[in-house]
């Protein structure tokens, strides 16, 4: 049911096209610090209120990241696995047309599930313009989505978390739900730093080893066989990772992974929210309650927005790092103080910051 508050959404955009089959719609959630900002995913269950969500969640995550931008999203239903590269090719171009009312002076685009840079072009070549869209390939200009800045930002809001907590990475396990283009550079990153994989996880299983899975492991079973499960470890269901024996969860692939009867599963004391909506926000404050720290999506897996504003504006990629790092580290940062001063969640404390600053800006 659509829901509407003194936020937003501003738009809602339901599209279709009988010739090419495409049925999608996007969400301009709020525009008050800028054009909304926000990814198209294409799966077969994406649904006006996911993208709701998602495009609310992209309002703060802007706003927090300090950006001049605001929230939105988009959806395409379809079965990408079952979709030829032609049929594929002919939907998203289709969408990119579909939105010229909207994109890029209301809208702007960007890779999400089951979509990357090929995508982007395919979206560019429907709209008509290089500026409705961002993780293009680097012959448009683009910083692809693919070099790893959502998982190099969790990366850093992990890095905060554990100093908050008073704890050395080197001596710390974690588990990594979703070993995609976020699971995986977040893995890489911090076993670079010392800390211990104990599990790992894609849609075909979870694979556990408390003896530790390298990087290097992982990366060469996916790669050479679609699926973590075939390193060195006892292989269980995908969603048994929440049982894992480990310090750090992350995660990095499905919404709404965490449900209310999956909280006392979960031995973690850290979750750092790598991939986005991962449990209702009521969720956030129980682990709260338990002495359990949540970073929240829109604060920990903002790498990949930022990497984009730096594309909108023609930045390189080495500024992409640099701005990745500092904006992640300083606002995982403050949000952690502020919710230690107030004595309230992380994920209020962030809200809190947000709501602010797009009040500030509204017009």
């Amino acid at each position: 049911m659509t829901e509407y508050d003194e936020f937003g959404p501003e738009k809602i955009l339901e599209v279709h096209n009988k010739k090419t089959g495409l049925h999608g719609f996007v969400v301009i959630d709020n525009t008050s610090l800028g054009p909304a900002k926000g990814g198209i995913r294409m799966t077969p269950s994406v649904s006006i209120d996911e993208v709701m969500r998602l495009a609310r969640a992209m309002t703060w995550k802007c706003a927090l990241a300090g950006l001049p931008l605001g929230g939105g999203k988009s959806g395409i239903i379809a079965d990408s696995k079952s979709l030829s590269k032609k049929e594929k090719e002919a939907l998203v171009k289709s969408f990119g047309a579909a939105l010229k009312p909207v994109c890029p002076s209301l809208y702007i685009a960007a890779p999400d599930m089951n979509m990357a840079e090929d995508e982007m072009t395919w979206f560019v070549e429907g709209n008509g313009s290089k500026k409705s869209c961002t993780g293009k390939p680097k012959a448009l200009g683009g910083i692809p989505h693919e070099l790893g800045s959502t998982g190099f930002g969790v990366f850093h809001a992990t890095k905060v978390a554990a100093k908050h907590l008073g704890w050395d990475l080197k001596d710390k396990t974690f588990a990594v739900e979703g070993f995609g283009n976020v699971g995986w550079f977040a893995t890489k990153f911090l076993t670079e730093l010392g800390a211990k994989c104990v599990a790992a996880s894609d849609s075909k299983g979870v694979i556990i080893n408390q003896e530790g899975l390298s990087f290097k492991e992982l990366a060469e079973a996916k790669t050479k066989t679609g699926t973590v499960t075939k390193a060195n470890g006892n292989i269980k269901s995908s969603h048994e990772i929440l049982k894992v024996n480990t310090d750090i969860l992350i995660t990095a692939a499905i919404p709404d992974l965490i449900k209310e009867h999956d909280v006392s599963n979960i031995k973690a004391k850290l979750i750092v929210c790598g991939s986005n909506i991962v449990m209702h926000p009521n969720l956030e404050e129980v682990f709260h309650e338990k002495g359990v720290l949540v970073i929240p999506d829109f604060v920990a897996n903002a790498g990949g927005v930022i990497s984009s504003y730096v594309e909108y504006i023609g930045g390189s990629v080495d500024k992409m790092w640099k701005m990745v790092e500092e904006k992640i580290t300083i606002n995982t940062k403050e949000t952690l103080d502020h919710s230690k001063k107030e004595l309230i969640s992380p994920r209020q404390a962030a809200l809190h910051i947000a709501k602010n600053r797009v009040k500030a800006g509204k017009k």
